[in-house]
């Protein structure tokens, strides 16, 4: 799988890189081909060493680093017929057993290339858990060499490992018969197979492929590749009226304090605390945007509305409901005395400068979503335009011969396209822009020209249909043989969506992602939930793109699948209980849309086993949050 982490030990064997007189270009070179590898697993190199050519030391650094975790150990140099190349006696003193086949397949590839390879001495062999293979010591032929054994090193850790799902799926995929015999390319790429083979002719559907040539892998490690290649959008700036669901790419400072003055929070007058109770002499008003002219003195007030400025001189604000009018003018008009009924205390309802906001406060985090909330406190501080992450554009198709567009008249054979409209709904909901490319039809040409539009305007392109093994799926091969795409995975032991695959396209010199997921509606929706939102959302580099999880209650036993399985619930809070009871929307075929209609969640069921067959009621389980709870 490809996120599979295979640590590694580089240790060069030379005199004259230990006594640095010359540079070790073969053991960097080993490096750079180990951490750029991204086809049959993921290479850390957490051991590096440069040692004479002594046996003694050599069996040293091997003994001390096959009891550390060290799945592969690579040596460099000494394997010639001089007096110095003592690698290959090195390491027979120290493994357990040898692996002949592994020097055999180095040898055959390096003597095409050139005959002195004949020369050459390699040991393969395990030691405990750990692969040791000698190397040639000139940069080139340590490469060529490595190539040649990358594509099986995996599967080669596995078993020393004794990962037995991914032994039995790679015997799987790779010798179940005759038919399904792949061949392997020099440069280490196991992970894309020669659909020259396995699609010789797409026309002859009695020679089709009759089982699935990709490896089964994991929910989660399907979702670790796909999250793994969400490469981040660019910036951009737009107006704050337009930021709505755009993720923040810069923090945002507040300019000015809030409030940028002091401010009556109540309806009342301005006066001084240290006068007391008693009569005022009202001066005139201060209401919200005006500036008060008078500066408040013993023995006078000012009229004051919530939100106006807080005259000079005031430093309390007493509310209307307590005072009482003692004389008027201009037959009401104009306010002469009041009394002051309560004895006011000194910043008694008044903000103070900055209160609520400091100037150069941070007020909104990057990373952070735009919401309603957010909007009004960058505007509060009088900021109009923000820097946010671009969105990805996604471009949704559907396959089918089948497939007719809601509205026009239903041929016979045929059903609507549902998955398209739902699709596209899913992303707008979330503000990603959208394209509609159409329907694809079960041929060569109609999906070469969708996919050519899709690629040409979209940064992420979704279908469904056309993955699974009919012999109208054709998808896969398209994408693997007109446009040299790079299928990171075929199928995900999961339920609904086993056949869902994930692909990356160079295309006009950008990458593009491609999730192409079943043709069921259910099995569309669920994946695109599980999958290609949390992707999206990662590209905008939104802090927490994956569902919310929760623990639920289980309302029923519930039979459990021999895969996992995402189970479509609603969630009811029964009798003031914290942990909500999930209740199954009924039957979950993957081609009845209906369970999808009131879902709030995905509930993660495990598979079943021979222990385990049932979850009970009342059981905690954890479930996958995918719509707003009324």
């Amino acid at each position: 799988m490809a996120n599979k982490i295979i640590n590694f030990g580089v240790l060069t064997v030379s005199d004259s890189c230990f006594n640095k007189t010359s540079i070790d270009k073969s053991g960097l070179t080993l490096q750079q081909m180990i951490e750029d590898n991204e086809r049959s697993f993921i290479g850390k190199v957490i051991q590096y060493a440069i040692v004479p050519d002594d046996i003694n030391q050599i069996q040293e650094t091997l003994i001390t680093w096959s009891s550390e975790d060290i799945n592969v150990i690579l040596t460099t140099g000494g394997t010639g017929f001089t007096d110095r190349d003592v690698t290959p006696e090195a390491t027979k003193q120290v493994i357990d057993k040898e692996a002949p086949g592994l020097v055999i397949s180095m040898l055959v590839a390096s003597m095409k290339i050139t005959p002195f390879a004949m020369l050459s001495r390699p040991v393969c062999g395990i030691r405990g858990n750990t692969l040791i293979i000698n190397l040639p010591g000139s940069s080139k032929g340590s490469k060529e060499c490595l190539e040649m054994v990358l594509p099986c090193l995996k599967h080669a850790v596995d078993q020393l490992n004794g990962d037995r799902d991914q032994i039995v799926a790679s015997h799987t995929s790779l010798f179940s018969s005759n038919s399904r015999q792949h061949s392997y390319s020099t440069d280490g790429d196991m992970d894309k197979l020669k659909f020259q083979q396995l699609h010789h002719d797409v026309t002859k559907v009695a020679r089709r492929m009759r089982f699935s040539s990709y490896p089964m892998i994991s929910f989660e490690d399907a979702l670790a590749v796909v999250t793994d290649n969400a490469y981040k959008m660019e910036t951009e700036v737009t107006n704050l009226q337009d930021a709505l669901g755009r993720v923040l790419a810069n923090q945002v400072l507040a300019k000015n304090p809030v409030p940028p003055f002091p401010a009556s929070i109540k309806d009342g007058y301005a006066v001084l605390a240290s006068d007391g109770c008693g009569i005022r002499c009202v001066l005139n008003d201060s209401i919200a945007g005006s500036v008060p002219i008078n500066r408040v003195t013993s023995g006078f007030c000012v009229r004051i509305t919530t939100g106006a400025p807080v005259p000079d001189g005031a430093d309390a604000v007493v509310q209307v409901e307590n005072t009482e009018l003692v004389k008027e003018d201009n037959d009401g008009r104009i306010e002469v005395e009041i009394n002051i009924l309560t004895t006011p205390k000194e910043g008694q309802d008044i903000r103070p400068v900055g209160v609520d906001i400091q100037q150069g406060q941070v007020i909104v985090s990057s990373h952070l979503p735009l919401g309603p909330n957010e909007l009004g406190l960058i505007a509060m501080v009088g900021i109009s335009e923000v820097t946010v992450y671009k969105m990805p554009v996604v471009a949704v198709l559907s396959t089918g011969n089948e497939l007719c567009v809601a509205g026009e008249e239903l041929k016979p054979g045929c059903v609507y396209d549902s998955n398209k409209t739902m699709l596209l709904a899913a992303f707008k909901e979330y503000g990603f822009p959208v394209l509609d490319v159409g329907i694809a039809k079960d041929n060569l040409q109609s999906l070469q020209t969708i996919l050519t539009k899709a690629f040409s305007s979209a940064d992420v392109v979704v279908s469904t249909g056309g993955v699974s093994m009919g012999e109208k799926d054709l998808l896969k091969y398209t994408l693997s043989e007109v446009f040299h795409a790079h299928i990171h995975f075929g199928r995900v032991f999961l339920k609904p969506g086993k056949p869902t695959t994930f692909a990356t396209v160079e295309y006009e010199g950008k990458k593009k992602l491609i999730f192409a997921l079943p043709g069921n509606p259910v099995s569309a929706i669920v994946c695109c939930n599980l999958f290609i939102l949390p992707t999206l959302k990662k590209m905008c580099c939104h802090l927490k793109p994956f569902p919310k999880r929760i623990k639920v209650k289980i309302e029923k036993d519930m039979k459990l699948d021999p895969r996992p399985e995402f189970h479509r619930v609603n969630l009811v809070w029964k009798d003031e209980d914290s942990v909500p009871t999930a209740i199954s929307t009924g039957n979950q075929m993957s081609s009845r849309l209906l369970s999808m209609l009131s879902a709030h969640a995905l509930l993660q069921l495990p598979q079943k086993t021979n222990d385990k067959s049932t979850i009970k009621a009342g059981d905690l389980l954890d479930a996958f949050i995918i719509s707003r709870i009324t």
